[in-house]
């Protein structure tokens, strides 16, 4: 939260455990809110970190964001409910596997020995491929999560007819 304070961002949070919010909000002058009450504010991002289906037929149509992009994995409830149901209200969605592959790459880059630049230089690709996405999304008239999917399983393919020539 440090970079998006030094931005001048303004945080709005909430936390399953109470005193973990009220400290989170107090270290970063941040706005705490009830669990439930994170639907309703009037934010730019929602950013979903821990759980999972918070983007569901009780929550979509309370959120008043521009875009949806967080950590938390499978953020939407049904991928092929929910995913259209943001487009349809205008609300940009950044899949949870795309902007997160961070941590896989650097993973993978310690396993195989590699360095921390070449890590990151991996890692700030993230950006292009999450925007080559949302692109094609629009372009298909689909939902970013469905083109994400279609655009991994067509890399997992190439990989597969590489592999196989050796």
């Amino acid at each position: 939260m440090e970079h998006l304070i030094k931005e001048g961002a303004k945080i709005v949070l909430t936390d399953y455990y109470e005193d973990r919010k009220l400290e989170m909000a107090a270290k970063y002058n941040a706005v705490a809110v009830g669990l439930d009450e994170i639907y309703d504010q009037e934010v730019d991002i929602y950013s979903p970190c821990a759980l999972g289906a918070t983007i569901n037929n009780d929550t979509i149509d309370r959120l008043k964001c521009r875009v949806i992009a967080g950590c938390a994995n499978n953020q939407l409830q049904d991928e092929n409910v929910h995913g259209p149901a943001l487009v349809e209200r205008g609300i940009i969605y950044a899949p949870d596997f795309l902007i997160n592959a961070g941590g896989l790459i650097n993973v993978y880059s310690e396993v195989i020995g590699g360095s921390r630049k070449s890590a990151l230089s991996q890692t700030e690709k993230i950006y292009d491929f999450t925007t080559e996405v949302l692109n094609k999304a629009e372009q298909e008239g689909t939902h970013p999560q469905k083109a994400a999917i279609r655009q991994a399983e067509q890399r997992i393919a190439a990989l597969g007819k590489v592999k196989s020539t050796y």
